[in-house]
């Protein structure tokens, strides 16, 4: 019995105060005890092992061909999900590319954690010339909601619910969280390491509106004679969608959704104003801004787009941020507090008896509206050859609107800004482009992050030029069998390949690229599938054989190399070409 008892003692596993955990697997158990469940990223000395064992404890792990790629698509994952997404890097140059993503993420209010391996503080400090020694903790501080580096084992647990916490509470944005190399490999008791670990509880609380704030918004829309409602991408980032729809067909005032709140309502809704732009933000004298800023995209609140000749508007804007309050033009009645709680507030005080909008306004956006309609209907009627933007959006169109699941990216100049303009959307959080930086390059991240998340089709619609800064990550989409189905605009340079080299030497122009080059040999090479598609028929077929497949696809859609303008419709900021035009 007793040798029978010594044998039992030698195979039973060790007492639990007796095992010890890492740095590696703390981070890990940090991240699943706050329902994190996938990292996208680019492996390297320090942060191997982490990915590695991140694959062994059952997150998911996406492997990217570079950082900053690897990090739009944690922030579009932070987007649709309301909780961060997390990119992991190696450290200096693998940072100081996901960095790029990082402040992109912390512009457009996406919730987003940068986690970047370090050097040693010591060696940093010192500027001992360690392997890729950074500061990176304060190389990070301008650009991120906020910066932390843990030192010690058991404060990890702290600093990812920090992180977590500021990701998402308040006005999201982008969070960097500094782990040393040594950090990692510190070890800890079993049980000392679980107690340091922290569920993050109500991250992101309601901040209820201040019931005068609520009142004067009400009366101010109530003595509207031309009122606008002006939905931004954060209304559709905060999942309110019943109540502002709500919102908008009890009170009957006409909407206008910046690119990414498309789809909070059907853009075929009647009260859609998206086809009159111009117009109602011109004469509407009330705009109501949810989840909307008055940034360079609405020119700033002021000048020619919002009439200036008509005196001054009243604007009535629903933020989180007080801050954001009078941060271009006077606002008559903020309202201060989250997007649903804001929202639910005024239906309250709406009540069943709200003056709708006078009769002789709704005529005139509808009258406006469906002059523009059919105008624009007439160009996307023809067919020219080769095809231009507007013939090829048509064909592309026609098939999205028979799946308005589908996710789409879209990026470019010209592609971009027509693309936002012919492709109806019908779902919220259907749409992810180039947002308030309007930068290049987010295409292939976004569909990557958007496809993983939502593990449905995506199809990202890319000028050639936003295609090139990304044009790798086919290779990934392909590795992991995404359903993506990218078409490349190609006309043969930036914004047009007809531009020659003004010096007439020998070089190409600075907006010029191989002609009739042929992207969807890229997609073949990787294994994916690769169609040429030079007419809108051809175009329309290959779409359709990419969404039922659900494979990786390109579409080298061939366009008239003249066709486009210079940034699209942003000629005017390019000083230089705007002369040159006069």
């Amino acid at each position: 019995m007793a040798e029978a008892g010594i044998n039992q003692a030698q195979n039973s596993p060790a007492p639990e105060a007796q095992q010890t955990t890492d740095g590696f697997h703390l981070v890990i158990d940090a991240l699943k005890l706050n329902d994190i469940d996938t990292i996208f990223g680019l492996v390297g000395i320090p942060i191997t092992d982490l990915a590695r064992l991140a694959q062994a404890e059952g997150m998911r792990f996406i492997g990217f061909r570079h950082e900053q790629n690897a990090g739009n698509a944690a922030a579009v994952a932070g987007f649709m999900t309301k909780k961060p997404g997390i990119c992991l890097t190696v450290s200096a140059p693998g940072f100081l590319n996901g960095l790029t993503a990082l402040a992109n993420a912390t512009t457009n209010c996406f919730p987003m954690i940068l986690i970047s391996g370090s050097s040693e503080r010591e060696i940093v400090d010192l500027q001992q010339g360690d392997y890729e020694e950074m500061d990176q903790l304060n190389a990070a501080k301008p650009y991120a909601k906020a910066a932390y580096r843990v030192l010690h084992a058991e404060d990890i647990g702290i600093g990812v619910a920090r992180a977590i916490r500021a990701a998402v509470s308040g006005r999201p944005g982008g969070v960097y969280l500094d782990l040393p190399a040594k950090l990692l490999a510190q070890t800890l008791d079993a049980v000392r390491a679980r107690q340091s670990l922290v569920k993050v509880i109500d991250a992101a609380p309601r901040q209820i509106p201040a019931p005068d704030s609520v009142k004067r918004a009400l009366d101010v829309l109530k003595g509207a004679k031309r009122p606008l409602i002006l939905l931004g991408k954060g209304a559709a980032y905060a999942q309110a969608d019943a109540q502002i729809r709500a919102l908008v067909e009890k009170t009957g005032i006409p909407y206008l959704p910046m690119s990414m709140a498309k789809g909070l309502l059907p853009d075929t809704h009647e009260q859609s104003a998206s086809a009159a732009r111009s117009f109602v933000l011109a004469e509407a004298d009330v705009v109501l801004l949810i989840g909307a800023r008055l940034n360079w995209l609405l020119s700033h609140g002021k000048g020619k787009t919002w009439g200036a000749a008509n005196g001054p508007k009243q604007f009535v804007q629903i933020d989180i941020a007080p801050t954001e309050i009078d941060s271009n033009v006077a606002i008559e009645a903020p309202v201060i507090g989250d997007i649903g709680s804001c929202v639910e507030a005024l239906l309250e005080g709406i009540g069943e008896h709200f003056p709708q909008p006078g009769a002789e306004w709704l005529e005139a956006v509808a009258d406006r509206k469906n002059k523009n309609l059919a105008k624009m209907a007439a160009t996307l009627d023809k067919s020219p050859t080769p095809m231009n933007f507007h013939s090829a959006l048509r064909a592309i169109r026609d098939v999205l609107k028979t799946r308005p699941d589908i996710n789409v990216v879209n990026e470019g100049a010209n592609t971009l800004d027509y693309a936002r303009s012919i492709i109806d959307m019908y779902e919220p959080r259907k749409r992810f482009d180039s947002g308030t930086w309007g930068i290049m390059g987010i295409g292939m991240g976004f569909a990557i992050g958007a496809a993983v998340t939502s593990g449905t089709q995506v199809v990202a619609i890319e000028g050639d030029s936003a295609f090139g800064f990304s044009g790798m990550e086919l290779e990934t989409i392909c590795r992991y069998n995404l359903p993506v189905c990218t078409i490349v605009f190609n006309n043969n340079g930036v914004y047009r390949g007809t531009d020659v080299n003004m010096g007439g030497g020998a070089d190409t122009a600075p907006t010029a690229f191989v002609k009739n080059a042929r992207y969807d040999r890229m997609m073949e090479a990787f294994g994916g599938i690769g169609h040429q598609a030079s007419t809108p028929e051809e175009l329309t077929a290959a779409l359709l054989e990419a969404i039922a497949s659900g494979k990786p696809t390109l579409i080298n859609a061939v366009i008239d190399e003249a066709a486009g303008t210079e940034s699209g419709r942003l000629t005017n900021l390019n000083p230089q070409s705007a002369a040159m035009k006069k």
